[in-house]
């Protein structure tokens, strides 16, 4: 009779848990939270079979934790994969739980994440912005790679301007940012913004601080009694002076960077964009010479 009483008092163990992650409510099951080796199982498990203080008289299990990202850590435990947010401050939050739960293979996914963002950001391209001109100089001297100065001043206003010469500002602002990207080994890349006169001016140096070319790509035009002042874009004449630049670099493996230089400089069509000019030509010659 007391064996009888015994069993009849005897609890069933529900496959049903229901738990409360710092004041957020989460219903799940056993099977749920046994499908992976965590922490959370051995957890959950152990106050559910124990009737511990942890457990609240209705049968809420309580875990002193935000319950912000929980609902990702069951869902991981019911599909073997979720969807991770963009930014790495939601990821590493979420880290974080995981490693508390000690879910190990969604604190993997998480760290092969946040690797693959970091690294995704590693290849920036900067751009020196000078001061003064002669921060400019200094600069230039010291670089062991050809520099590209590109000077613009959209405020100089003397004159007003042509009906396309902002589009063209624009573009030549393009064009130097897509150089310094492609050239970002290669090359020093300097925007000049502290207002000299030059509206639009690109200045190539081979090292040493000489000068190898300027490309001017503002005029003066009239219209009737006016003066106005025009930019222009010429994208091939750019184009040719930074290579012809750019072949002066002087580091080791120089025919590999040669290569790497024409291949940048082609176009969707496989047609080369530039050539060398008689001033590339004349540099070419004297390099001959000096090494017969």
């Amino acid at each position: 009779m007391s064996l009888l009483t015994a069993t009849e008092s005897k609890p069933e163990t529900s496959n049903y848990v229901k738990l409360n992650i710092g004041g957020s409510l989460f219903y799940t099951t056993v099977t749920t939270l046994s499908k992976l080796d965590s922490k959370l199982r051995d957890l959950v498990l152990s106050e559910t079979a124990n009737n511990s203080e942890h457990s609240e008289s209705e049968g809420w299990v309580f875990i002193d934790r935000c319950g912000k990202h929980f609902g990702t850590i069951l869902n991981f435990l019911r599909d073997g994969s979720v969807p991770l947010p963009e930014t790495c401050v939601e990821i590493s939050e979420i880290l974080a739980e995981a490693n508390f739960y000690g879910v190990s293979e969604l604190s993997n996914a998480c760290e092969q994440a946040l690797h693959k963002k970091r690294n995704s950001h590693t290849n920036v391209t900067r751009v020196t912005m000078i001061t003064s001109q002669i921060e400019a100089k200094q600069l230039i001297s010291a670089s062991s790679k050809p520099v590209v100065k590109f000077a613009i001043n959209r405020h100089n206003n003397k004159y007003s301007y042509t009906g396309a010469s902002d589009d063209n500002l624009l573009k030549n602002i393009e064009l130097f940012d897509k150089l310094a990207e492609k050239h970002r080994e290669r090359g020093l890349f300097i925007k000049d913004v502290i207002g000299s006169n030059e509206i639009c001016c690109w200045t190539f140096y081979g090292g040493a601080v000489k000068k190898v070319a300027e490309v001017c790509c503002t005029s003066i035009v009239y219209a009737t009694d006016k003066k106005h002042t025009k930019v222009d874009f010429p994208e091939t004449r750019i184009l040719e002076e930074t290579m012809n630049v750019m072949l002066l670099d002087a580091r080791v493996n120089k025919s590999v960077q040669e290569h790497e230089l024409i291949e940048a400089t082609l176009n969707s069509n496989g047609n080369y964009q530039c050539s060398c000019s008689s001033q590339w030509s004349d540099v070419q010659s004297e390099n001959s010479t000096t090494s017969t």
